[in-house]
């Protein structure tokens, strides 16, 4: 943002490290997909709507989408978005199966994806930009969450065992 003028927009991956404990939905590392867009005249309405064809395209086009408050230092408002879970909200289940959890969402039927927001003024303010006539939105996801999202994995420790029968089948 120092050495561009708006309007604009990037998407960049990278590998983020962050104090979890290590369980069938998280890893203390991943590999992120960042994107910002920034331009006159964007509006949440705009980054749902980007969040809601990425979900369609990705998922197909019945899956349910859901936004969150939430707090991000960068962006206000903020939101962790949700969408139905694959690996176990659309199956039809019998009174055996609807007992056991979804070890992926906990039989919520509900992952998070992604976290975004609308860029704080304040971010402008410090790369130049007037938060007056500029706005934009940014959002993170986790690769290795929506492949196992994509490909019905239930466990996101599989990306990392170095199992190549696991891997080649992408």
């Amino acid at each position: 943002m120092e050495k561009n003028r708006p309007p604009f927009s990037i998407v960049v991956p990278g590998r983020v490290y962050r104090p979890d404990a290590t369980d069938a939905s998280h890893s203390f590392m991943f590999h992120q997909v960042e994107g910002l867009v920034v331009g006159s005249d964007i509006r949440f309405s705009d980054l749902k709507g980007v969040l809601s064809i990425f979900a369609k395209q990705m998922f197909g086009k019945d899956t349910k989408m859901r936004f969150r408050p939430s707090f991000f230092p960068f962006t206000e408002p903020s939101a962790e978005v949700d969408i139905s879970c694959i690996i176990c909200a659309d199956a039809a289940r019998s009174a055996q199966q609807a007992m056991r959890k979804c070890s992926v969402c906990g039989g919520k039927g509900w992952l998070e994806i992604l976290g975004a927001g609308m860029v704080n003024p304040k971010v402008f303010q410090s790369v130049g930009y007037d938060p007056e006539k500029v706005a934009g939105f940014a959002f993170g996801m986790g690769v290795e969450r929506i492949a196992m999202l994509k490909y019905g994995i239930n466990d996101i420790r599989m990306f990392f065992e170095n199992d190549m029968r696991f891997l080649r089948q992408f």
